[in-house]
């Protein structure tokens, strides 16, 4: 679900793996260079392939929330 809000959110809590990430890949894709948005997922291997491949792609990632069942991210793009 994407937000249209001031600050754009995607939440992908519920979406398996690997689809999780490519999601996000092109929900970046979109936006410009330095954009940021809330990610939230769920925790287990969706947290740990999603942060592991944005991080690899040089995107920068702060957790900003985490329950048992799902974590909250805030993803500052790089430039592709």
């Amino acid at each position: 679900m994407i937000n249209n809000s001031s600050t754009q959110s995607l939440d992908l809590r519920g979406v398996p793996c690997p689809a999780n990430f490519i999601r996000c890949r092109l929900f970046i894709e979109q936006l410009e260079p330095n954009n940021s948005f809330y990610l939230e997922l769920d925790r287990g291997e969706a947290e740990d392939n999603v942060i592991s491949g944005l991080t690899e792609a040089g995107h920068n990632i702060e957790i900003l929330f985490t329950e048992s069942k799902w974590v909250r991210l805030k993803v500052t793009c790089v430039a592709s």
